[in-house]
């Protein structure tokens, strides 16, 4: 059984003792409690889509404050996942559904996850198939499509994406290349990020942004911001890069 509801009778057995087989994430709720009432379900479906993986142990704390109090739970709803008899990971309050889906993907990965982490052409059509608009499954894919040379089709993919700095980074450099005659140097830029030089390529993209104009540097401005979302926020190059980039645009 995938969903269980346990006491202070039963949780050493239920909780700590099955968390040696299997992990067991434990929801200390109670009824009066309305994030309770709205978390409950999200915990319970990402649970049931790893039936057999993984446990989710229901605990009221107003029946079982003994438990609660050992566990130091102050606030509701509060979520702990046991492992071993420890708890590996926990967190309170009411959580989006993506958050708790990571959650759960961080003890047993979901099926999605898994062919998201395969990455390949049939494992991500697989997402696509069940996920329309998987964002990750249609940016991989986007990718593929694009490096095997097939742009339209990659961007049909990409698309369904939009708004992550991936895709629409990817989808401008596409209409970039696409018009390359007014921007003879960003083919050398491009190369220079597929073989990793990322200042190289920052470079020359930001001297073709201060010089670019109308729908030319908002696709400018959108590469470039997927170079920098890639490197990361902290990275040397990006927090120059972004200095020169506002200034570039402002």
């Amino acid at each position: 059984m995938t969903v269980i509801d346990v006491n202070e009778a039963d949780f050493e057995t239920e909780v700590v003792q099955r968390s040696a087989e299997v992990p067991v994430v434990v929801d200390f709720w109670a009824p009066w409690c309305g994030p309770c009432r709205q978390l409950g379900p999200v915990l319970e479906k990402a649970a049931t889509a790893r039936e057999g993986d993984v446990v989710l142990a229901k605990i009221d704390t107003d029946e079982n404050p003994a438990i609660a109090s050992r566990f130091g739970i102050q606030g509701i709803p509060a979520v702990k996942a046991f492992r071993n008899g420890e708890v590996v990971a926990e967190f309170v309050g009411a959580q989006a559904p993506s958050q708790v889906e990571a959650f759960f993907d961080g003890l047993v990965p979901s099926e999605t996850q898994l062919l998201l982490d395969a990455g390949d052409e049939a494992s991500l059509r697989k997402v696509i198939d069940k996920e329309p608009a998987n964002v990750e499954a249609n940016l991989g894919l986007g990718q593929l499509l694009y490096r095997r040379g097939d742009s339209d089709a990659a961007l049909e993919r990409l698309r369904n994406a939009a708004g992550s700095f991936g895709a629409d980074g990817l989808m401008a450099r596409i209409e970039l290349e696409r018009s390359n005659g007014e921007h003879p140097r960003l083919p050398d830029a491009f190369a220079k990020l597929d073989a990793g030089d990322h200042a190289g390529s920052l470079e020359v993209l930001l001297e073709e942004l201060t010089a670019a104009e109308g729908d030319d540097k908002e696709r400018l401005r959108k590469a470039i911001v997927a170079v920098l979302d890639e490197l990361g926020v902290e990275h040397p190059l990006a927090r120059d890069a972004r200095r020169r980039l506002a200034q570039a645009l402002y």
